[in-house]
């Protein structure tokens, strides 16, 4: 569906950065691709859109939802000529997410990765909170969750399961 007043020679990149800010990240709709820091550059020229995405994993098998997303909301702003490049170069980091994706995320029952920083390797990580109860006491039960870039876990003190991030 197109915008009304849609004239792709007026977008602006912030008119496609706003689009974007509502294509929701296809495993965890509570954030989108841009809370997520998967949107990495727009470029308009000219009524074309160019837009450059970074992958939360390599082999996310979301990417081509993710590509077709983009292409999808920056044509309902009007655009026909749409280029999506995704790149792995500088490779994402859990530290790209926005600060209030964050509180989105543990709402919805994730907790969030601790902050990376510089480190490659932290030996002493931040330890995991419960995003229901906020206890300390928890523990892994896998390290894989659905996703590549989660953790499961169980609280002991409410006894809930729960996803989190992991720090990457």
């Amino acid at each position: 569906m197109t915008a009304p007043h849609a004239n792709p020679s007026r977008i602006t990149p912030q008119h496609v950065w706003d689009a974007l800010s509502l294509v929701p990240d296809p495993e965890i709709p509570v954030v989108s691709i841009t809370d997520m820091g998967m949107v990495r550059e727009v470029q308009v020229q000219e009524g074309q859109v160019s837009v450059t995405f970074t992958p939360t994993f390599s082999g996310c098998p979301a990417l081509h939802v993710i590509r077709q997303s983009i292409v999808d909301a920056v044509r309902d702003l009007g655009v026909q000529d749409v280029t999506v490049h995704s790149t792995l170069t500088p490779p994402w980091t859990t530290d790209w997410i926005q600060e209030d994706a964050r509180e989105r995320l543990r709402q919805y029952g994730i907790a969030p990765p601790a902050p990376v920083g510089d480190q490659l390797i932290t030996l002493d990580p931040e330890p995991t909170r419960c995003p229901r109860c906020h206890s300390l006491n928890v523990r892994v039960t896998a390290s894989f969750g659905p996703t590549l870039c989660k953790r499961l876990y169980v609280c002991d003190a409410c006894k809930e399961p729960f996803e989190g991030f992991k720090s990457v």
